[in-house]
């Protein structure tokens, strides 16, 4: 049984409850400094003092995380070097990946290049850190024998669609990340049991991520009313995450020798789209495309 906490207050505040060295991964979405309404708080603060504020809290973060643990940190493009440059020279941590998270479709502009991607900084706290690889593979664009079949590395550039307004699972939050893309972070970078923590909770997609996945969580969240959402959220029957990376429908080409098809085929599902049940018919679809009838593949 997992332990799911969410506590409000500020990030600040309530990192000084938390005790050194206890935590396997944070995963933390700050505001961007844009000026977004945030409910009860806008998210608008003088280039310093939002400097400030980040030192703050990422120090907190380096505090808290085990020799073993991992932060990744969403920023927008004005702020993200900065915090670089906080995470690798101030607080010492191992620099890992600068991760690219790409989606079709967002803000337009007519003026400049319309934004597609937001940025992640991944660290480590030290240089023997968790990286659960096999967890996280995208299926082969082809069947090699000097392939690895139980799948590639994702690489840094991450495809997940934003959670769209006509999703199902969409809340009234005005960043939701994509439950996909919080999935990787959480199984690469943990073990079932571990405890993952949340600074900037919103609209819960961490936790909901880690009820899933048997990861304890943590939350902080300034705003009462996202509590009440994700608790809300928490009690709803789970059916399959609202988002996946497209790869993971990817049936591998040249899978002609019908022995070697079959075994691949029946780890398939397990290995790619376990917690993705809406995409399961969308890869049999792919797999009758390509090889004939689903049910003959096996």
């Amino acid at each position: 049984m997992t332990n799911l906490n969410i506590q409000q207050g500020d990030a600040v505040q309530l990192f000084k409850g938390q005790k050194d060295n206890s935590v396997d991964l944070i995963i933390a979405d700050p505001p961007y400094n844009l000026g977004k309404d945030y409910g009860n708080n806008h998210d608008l603060k003088g280039f310093e003092e939002y400097l400030n504020f980040s030192r703050s809290w990422l120090s907190d973060a380096y505090r808290v995380l085990k020799s073993s643990g991992t932060i990744y940190v969403f920023m927008g493009v004005r702020f993200i070097s900065y915090l670089y440059a906080v995470l690798e020279r101030e607080l010492n941590m191992y620099f890992n990946s600068w991760i690219c998270w790409h989606y079709t479709q967002g803000m337009g502009k007519t003026v400049g290049f319309s934004p597609r991607h937001d940025d992640i900084l991944m660290f480590n706290k030290s240089e023997d850190f968790t990286f659960n690889l096999d967890a996280v593979r995208v299926p082969q664009k082809y069947y090699r024998e000097r392939n690895n079949m139980r799948g590639a590395n994702p690489g840094d550039v991450w495809e997940f669609s934003h959670v769209h307004y006509c999703n199902t699972n969409r809340q009234a939050h005005p960043s939701q990340k994509p439950e996909g893309l919080l999935e990787r972070m959480v199984l690469v970078s943990s073990n079932e049991n571990d405890l993952v923590l949340d600074p900037f909770s919103g609209s819960g997609t961490t936790l909901r991520v880690c009820q899933q996945l048997n990861r304890n969580c943590i939350g902080f969240e300034l705003n009462p009313s996202y509590i009440e959402m994700t608790r809300e959220r928490l009690s709803k029957p789970f059916k399959g995450f609202d988002s996946i990376d497209p790869r993971m429908e990817r049936v591998p080409l040249d899978l002609r020798n019908i022995n070697i098809r079959r075994e691949y085929l029946l780890n398939h599902i397990s290995w790619f789209l376990k917690n993705h049940n809406g995409s399961v018919e969308n890869f049999k679809k792919t797999v009758k495309e390509m090889y004939g009838d689903y049910s003959l593949s096996f």
